[in-house]
C-alpha cells in the first residue's frame, strides 16, 4: 500500500519511522527507481534536510535495508526453542521455523531486493549474511558437533548443507513466482532433512548394508513426487544461470 505523503509544518518523523516509510518505497520499486523526492514527499521532509541527515540516496538505503532486516531476522533464542531430544526432530522444527520466516511476506520482499541488488551493492549481501546466515550457520555447527560428535569442520560443512537444502529451496522457488502450497514446502523439508542425516545410497565399504525396507505405497508415491519437484527445481536453477551468463 502506497505511503501517504506528510503535509509540510507536521513534526518530523522519527529516524525510525523514516526508514519505515521509505523501506515501503524500495520494496516497491527498488533503489533506482525511488528517487529522494518521493522519500522526502512520504516523510514531509525537505530535501536540504535529507541531505543533511543521510548524506545521499545510496547510504540511506544501506541504512533501511539494515534496520528491516535486523527486525526480519530470527534470534537464536528461536532456534533454541525447537531443540528436542530427537535430533531429526529438532532438525525438522528448526528448518519449519527458519522457512516459515523467509517466505513469510517481509521475508519474501527482502530476498528480491537483496538479491536484485548485492551484486551492485555488495555490502546489503554481506550485512545479511554477517548478521543472520553467519549466526545461524554457527549455530547449526554447534547442534551438529554436540549430537554427532563431528568435528568442528565437518560440523560446519554440515551446517552450510542444511542451509542450501533444507531452508533455502522452497522459499528461493518462491522468490521466482513457484507457487508452493503448505504441504509441498513441509515435504521438501522433511525430505531434506532425511538426506542430510540419512543420504541415499547404502554403504559400499563392505560392510553389510542395513536391510532396506519397502516403503508403502503412499510413501513411494510421495517420495517420488519430491524427486519430480526437486529435478523441476534443479532444472530452474540451471536454465537462471544458463541466462543470466546471456550479454
Amino acid at each position: 500500500m502506497p505511503m501517504p505523503a506528510r503535509g509540510p509544518g507536521r513534526p518530523s518523523l522519527s529516524n525510525e519511522a523514516l526508514l519505515d516509510r521509505a523501506l515501503v518505497l524500495f520494496l516497491e520499486s527498488g533503489f533506482e527507481r525511488t528517487s529522494i523526492d518521493a522519500i522526502c514527499a512520504a516523510a514531509g521532509m525537505a530535501k536540504r534536510t535529507f541531505y543533511q541527515r543521510y548524506g545521499d540516496k545510496l547510504t540511506f538505503f544501506k541504512a533501511t535495508l539494515e534496520r528491516a532486516i535486523e527486525e526480519w531476522i530470527l534470534p537464536l533464542e528461536a532456534l533454541e526453542a525447537c531443540v528436542v531430544d530427537d535430533l531429526e526432530e529438532t532438525l525438522l522444527r528448526v528448518g519449519r521455523r527458519l522457512v516459515t520466516n523467509v517466505m513469510s511476506e517481509d521475508g519474501i520482499r527482502l530476498l528480491r531486493i537483496t538479491n536484485a541488488e548485492s551484486p551492485r551493492i555488495p555490502e546489503i549481501g554481506a550485512f545479511t549474511y554477517e548478521a543472520g546466515t553467519r549466526r545461524t550457520i554457527e549455530w547449526l555447527a554447534g547442534l551438529f558437533h554436540r549430537r554427532l560428535g563431528c568435528d568442528a569442520a565437518e560440523a560446519h560443512n554440515a551446517a552450510i548443507v542444511y542451509m542450501y537444502i533444507v531452508v533455502g529451496g522452497p522459499p528461493t522457488a518462491t522468490a521466482w513466482g513457484v507457487t508452493l502450497d503448505a504441504d509441498e514446502v513441509d515435504g521438501n523439508i522433511r525430505y531434506a532433512v532425511h538426506v542430510l542425516l540419512h543420504g541415499l545410497l547404502p554403504k559400499t565399504d563392505g560392510s553389510a548394508a542395513p536391510e532396506r525396507k519397502e516403503l508403502p505405497d503412499s510413501a513411494a508415491a510421495e517420495l517420488e513426487r519430491l524427486r519430480g519437484e526437486n529435478e523441476q527445481l534443479r532444472r530452474m536453477l540451471v536454465d537462471s544461470m544458463l541466462k543470466s551468463q546471456v550479454p
